[in-house]
């Protein structure tokens, strides 16, 4: 009982305590953060990655794509039997998208990608990161009227998220406004030709200066849905990244909505390679919280690129394909499927991976960022450990004729060892459930406390445009929080050893005796 008495004492009285504490406490607490931050980092890049890409991607290695995507299918189902869950034939080709921002041309470099709307969902998550909640539920490239999604829908705290105003009238009323303000300005502009003018000046009547307006398609009625065999363009869904941007109030603002028209340019599969430009309406955004995806990847109907490419045989009537994602069946194994596909076809012609090959160095980066980092911040324990032993040491000095005069009323060394032992452990229990709290509080507010030291230094902490996320990802594994604890407990007991040992092998009468 003298050993508990004696251990509560010394956490309660003793300042120098209470630095042993604060140590171990930090220590803790940052690990805690780092931990948590680089596991939600880890877990939403795969889980986004693994949603965009599929399971398995089979690729052709000519941009030109290769004929007969239902006959690679059929043998690729062959091959893996009943494994596969879903696949999708797609078209990536590298384009250029034209944006008419108040009568200038804002050019951006895009990955164009034709996706098969009634397969791809199945194979990817990218009906869940479109704006529209029908679309969200059945994809399509119809331009619909209004029920965007006025704030981020997939936001961790949305309450926080400031209200996407322009998205208000996004779709065929905002396409009708811009219509009517076009005739109004080609209307204003005869009548200054009649009067005697040569054009009108851009500061007189509408403003809009829309360079696209020679192809742009005539505003259906109230009331008329899109309709692709009348309309002159085709659908596409650009990344939000594409047409949006947040401002420095951390709204989000936009330069194109669902209704405007877009000029794409990519080059033709032929020889010599031909550029060629199409017009699309803009029908929804797609935001997947990965800003190398939203600002860089727009869709459009494969069948219509596939037409535009000339990648249909005009006498078959079969269309080539660059890739098929492919959708496993919970479980299975990835790269036994991969092996599999991978045998069967002609290495020279195709390539089939897995979603961790495509993005091996990425991923096994921030695996040994995560473990560089636990090491070095498992250091900052190790020097609380260290100090604690060089306090303990003090003590042992300190106390020695209190040592003496315990041990000459009967206690033993194992009891003087038991001492400094129970109060090492004492420190890292309350040091460690200190951190541990501190920590997990750090991480509930972690978004916020960037937010605030933003404003502070006028520099955002987390830039999007540097990393993967829009916000700060966290996740707390409780197993990874569980061996950080006992870690630090382990440290400041093994740190008491030596003193404790010292302390219990002091003669009573020696221990009176000194000054």
């Amino acid at each position: 009982m003298y050993k508990l008495l004696l251990c509560w004492r010394y956490l309660r009285t003793r300042t120098i305590a209470l630095v042993c504490i604060v140590s171990v406490t930090l220590g803790v607490a940052t690990m805690i953060v780092v931990n948590s931050v680089m596991a939600g980092f880890t877990h939403e890049m795969q889980a986004r990655l693994n949603g965009m890409l599929g399971d398995l991607i089979f690729e052709s290695r000519s941009m030109d794509g290769a004929a007969d995507a239902d006959a690679h299918m059929r043998r690729i189902r062959e091959l893996a039997g009943g494994d596969i869950e879903g696949m999708s034939p797609t078209v990536h080709v590298p384009a250029l998208m034209y944006l008419d921002v108040g009568g200038q041309l804002l050019t951006r470099q895009v990955t164009l990608v034709g996706i098969d709307s009634d397969t791809y969902a199945s194979v990817s998550q990218f009906g869940e990161y479109l704006q529209h909640p029908a679309n969200r539920s059945g994809l399509g490239f119809d331009l619909r009227d209004r029920g965007y999604d006025v704030v981020d829908h997939q936001a961790d705290d949305p309450a926080r998220v400031k209200e996407r105003t322009a998205m208000r009238e996004a779709g065929w009323g905002y396409r009708r406004m811009k219509h009517l303000m076009r005739q109004q300005n080609e209307e204003h502009r005869r009548r200054l030709a009649a009067a005697g003018g040569a054009a009108a000046p851009q500061s007189a009547g509408p403003t809009l200066q829309d360079p696209f307006a020679a192809a742009a398609p005539p505003a259906p009625e109230e009331g008329e849905t899109f309709d692709p065999s009348r309309e002159q363009h085709t659908g596409i869904v650009v990344g939000i990244g594409l047409c949006g941007f947040r401002a420095a109030d951390g709204s989000d603002q936009f330069v194109a909505l669902p209704g405007d028209d877009v000029r794409v340019s990519f080059p033709k599969a032929s020889l010599p390679p031909e550029a060629i430009s199409e017009f699309y309406t803009i029908v929804d955004f797609y935001e997947s919280k990965m800003n190398e995806y939203d600002s860089s990847f727009a869709f459009v109907p494969l069948q219509q690129l596939q037409r535009s490419r000339g990648m249909i045989d005009p006498q078959t009537g079969v269309g080539k394909f660059t890739s098929i994602q492919i959708k496993l069946r919970p479980g299975v194994a990835a790269d036994a499927v991969r092996d599999r596909i991978r045998d069967a076809f002609p290495a020279q012609l195709y390539m089939v991976s897995t979603w961790r090959d495509k993005q091996g160095p990425l991923l096994a980066a921030v695996q040994m960022e995560t473990a560089v980092l636990n090491v070095l911040l498992f250091m900052i324990i190790a020097v609380a450990g260290f100090g604690i032993l060089a306090i303990f040491f003090m003590i042992v000095v300190e106390k020695t004729r209190d040592i003496g005069i315990l041990k000459s009323l009967g206690a033993s060394g194992n009891g003087v060892m038991g001492i400094f032992l129970g109060y090492g452990l004492s420190l890292g229990i309350v040091g460690s459930g200190v951190g541990l709290v501190l920590g997990l509080a750090f991480v509930a507010r972690i978004n916020e406390i960037a937010d605030l030291l933003g404003r502070l230094t006028g520099q955002p902490v987390f830039d999007p445009s540097v990393y993967y996320f829009y916000r700060i990802p966290t996740m707390v594994v409780p197993f990874t929080v569980g061996w950080i604890v006992m870690g630090a407990v382990a440290i400041a007991v093994l740190a008491s050893v030596l003193p404790a040992r010292r302390a219990a092998r002091l003669h009573p009468v020696q221990a009176l005796r000194y000054e």
